[in-house]
């Protein structure tokens, strides 16, 4: 269960902005130690609605693609975690760094990784043969090869599309720039 409920959490917001209360009066009068938890859900009902205040009750498996976009979000922006999990509509900003420091710590294999525990076996597979342990690390190293370059390559094609559009400004700026001295001759 929760520690605070959404009705909890909504008189506080709407008591904040209906009656123009501080953050630090209303952290006082619920017996909070520091202002920094009614901040966030004033912040999160401002950017997602009641929505925001509500705990996620699923788990979501971002891809890797979408982490890396997050981590560049914040690292070519000056935004915090929480106003990049909101642009991204995720009540958890916490998760952005927690990627973050996966990234810099093992790289784009760290946000690949599956976490918890594996999946049982179904029941069709147990009648399959298995490979031996060799062969199937050699597989399994494999299929991550495989996956790590295909991630390589569009994180590369996105590079290429992005320097191609660069260049091709800076084309159009020259000839608008050369068009301009032309008039002037």
């Amino acid at each position: 269960m929760a520690k605070y409920s959404l009705e909890f959490k909504l008189k506080i917001v709407q008591e904040h902005l209906e009656e123009k209360r501080g953050i630090n009066c209303l952290a006082k009068k619920y017996g909070f130690n520091c202002n920094t938890q009614i901040r966030k859900w004033i912040h999160a009902y401002n950017e997602l609605g009641e929505e925001g205040l509500l705990r996620s009750r699923k788990c979501r498996n971002y891809s890797v693609q979408f982490k890396l976009d997050a981590i560049e979000l914040y690292l070519t922006t000056e935004l915090s975690y929480q106003e990049v999990a909101n642009l991204l509509k995720m009540n958890n900003p916490p998760l952005i760094a927690n990627w973050l420091k996966t990234y810099r710590k093992l790289g784009i294999d760290g946000l690949s990784k599956q976490k918890g525990r594996p999946p049982t076996m179904s029941k069709k597979k147990r009648n399959e043969i298995q490979p031996l342990p060799s062969e199937q690390s050699q597989l399994d190293k494999l299929e991550k090869e495989n996956r790590m370059l295909k991630i390589e390559n569009a994180y590369l094609k996105e590079l290429r599309r992005l320097r191609l559009e660069d260049e091709q400004k800076m084309n159009e700026s020259r000839e608008s720039f050369t068009a301009s001295e032309d008039t002037f001759d």
